[in-house]
């Protein structure tokens, strides 16, 4: 399956749902589609996984790249939907350490439009 992405605002927040492969061929397409989540300062979104079975260390690239983008502008990001192998990639790399995750979309919406920036 190729790499497919659908964006929208709910809550208040960007959310992003992935579907596919996020690997070196489709890395480009990815971060194109979450280029501009942080382009303005306090934004906050949700990236949602739950589609994807996939992803590559240029995938990783482009999830830390965006995570760097949300701190700097004093947004919120958080990672959604996480198939337990690719939860694993994640930790492996260690980025479950310095990127916050949570299981499912609801939670990741309702948590963002509770907290303060």
């Amino acid at each position: 399956m190729s790499f497919e992405h659908q964006r929208s605002e709910e809550q208040g927040s960007q959310l992003v749902n992935l579907r596919g492969r996020i690997d070196s061929a489709s890395a480009s397409a990815f971060e194109q589609a979450v280029l501009d989540l942080f382009s303005a300062p306090g934004r906050r979104a949700v990236l949602d996984f739950g589609g994807v079975d996939y992803i590559s260390s240029a995938g990783l690239r482009v999830v830390l790249m965006v995570a760097k983008r949300a701190k700097q502008g004093q947004g919120r990001l958080l990672l959604c939907g996480l198939a337990p192998h690719v939860r694993e990639v994640f930790e492996i790399s260690g980025f479950l350490k310095i990127i916050d995750t949570v299981d499912d979309r609801a939670v990741a919406l309702r948590n963002l439009a509770a907290c303060p920036l």
